[in-house]
């Protein structure tokens, strides 16, 4: 990690929020959750349900720990999302014989079948997330995020809101 300081971090102006990662970072959420309603809304399915269908889907067969480590989300949140899932038969979640406090997760037929709808217009609207940049900054923006979220792996942890 680099440990210069700029300028603008130092604290010695104005610091306008045009220029903030965090605040561009939750702009940037904003829009792409904004883009995923117009062109998924009529599946009614949010962006975190589409990422557990979609683990779901690579794994097959997973508990409700492994899928909020999968998609980043603490397990309470994740939990909720897979009982509204579930109320909708979009998933199953049967209690794990060898395991009875765990619930294994899998895809039902019409989860499978509302991933397989759906994918078009999720991939739309994460190309449209990123429609103001050419090819080549689309993929160096990709790289650079990766590279951010895996140099900060250990901080996967949910910190509280704090209002």
């Amino acid at each position: 990690m680099r440990q210069t300081q700029s300028r603008k971090t130092r604290g010695d102006h104005p610091w306008p929020l045009s220029e903030r990662p965090g605040f561009l970072i939750r702009r940037l959420h904003q829009i792409h959750v904004a883009l995923f309603q117009e062109a998924c809304g009529r599946f009614e399915i949010t962006p975190l349900q589409y990422s557990l269908l979609s683990a779901l889907a690579v794994r097959k067969t997973a508990d409700q720990t492994t899928l909020a480590a999968d998609i980043a989300l603490d397990r309470t949140t994740t939990t909720g999302a897979l009982k509204r899932l579930e109320a909708r038969n979009l998933v199953e979640r049967p209690i794990n014989a060898a395991d009875r406090r765990a619930r294994l997760c899998r895809l039902t037929k019409s989860g499978a079948a509302l991933l397989a709808k759906i994918e078009h217009a999720a991939r739309a609207a994460h190309d449209a997330t990123l429609d103001e940049l050419t090819e080549k900054e689309r993929s160096q923006f990709i790289a650079m995020m990766q590279r951010i979220v895996a140099g900060n792996a250990a901080r996967d942890h949910v910190a509280p809101l704090i209002d």
